[in-house]
């Protein structure tokens, strides 16, 4: 039996949403090392139906940022990454993939020291006007943001979500036997 990578076990395991970011610039070379580690994920039959589009105007990410319940992280962040995919040339596998992509960008940011934090896109319509702002052809549909940034603490206040996890046994159900 192979020995567990733990490193590679806490990364995942310990993967937190950042919602708050500093001042500080995110550099061309951090962005384009966690967009060549992201470019690596797998997809049904290798077809990388997505490509990304990274977003440093803060109209922009400002807009963007009103186009989902829970995306106005989108406009305090220097970096937004939208990820734009291609689901008719993608198959059905294209967002399952593309969910895939976006945990990959997640991993290698935090990698680098840098916070991220997912945003949907939804109605269509909004994902529409995302697709526009991105300059992304009627091919190409942008339902997810992430933004980036070098963590800052969180403002004042308790969160309306909750924290932890449920534990493996309300999550896992095994099947043993033919």
């Amino acid at each position: 039996m192979r020995e567990p990578n733990n490193d590679v076990i806490h990364a995942v395991s310990s993967l937190r949403a950042t919602r708050w970011f500093s001042d500080a610039a995110v550099r061309d070379d951090e962005i384009h090392a966690l967009l060549e580690a992201t470019r690596w994920t797998g997809s049904a039959r290798n077809r990388q139906p997505w490509r990304f589009i990274v977003i440093r105007s803060p109209a922009v990410r400002n807009e963007l940022s009103l186009l989902g319940s829970y995306a106005a992280h989108l406009a305090g962040a220097p970096v937004v990454v939208a990820l734009a995919v291609n689901e008719d040339g993608g198959g059905e596998d294209a967002q399952f993939d593309a969910g895939r992509a976006a945990q990959n960008l997640m991993l290698a940011a935090s990698a680098l020291g840098l916070g991220s934090c997912p945003a949907s896109f939804f109605p269509g319509n909004n994902a529409d006007r995302a697709r526009q702002l991105c300059h992304m052809t009627a091919t190409w549909r942008v339902r997810t943001a992430i933004s980036l940034g070098h963590p800052a603490p969180r403002p004042g206040g308790t969160s309306a979500i909750p924290t932890g996890r449920l534990p493996l046994s309300q999550l896992v159900t095994e099947i043993e036997g033919p």
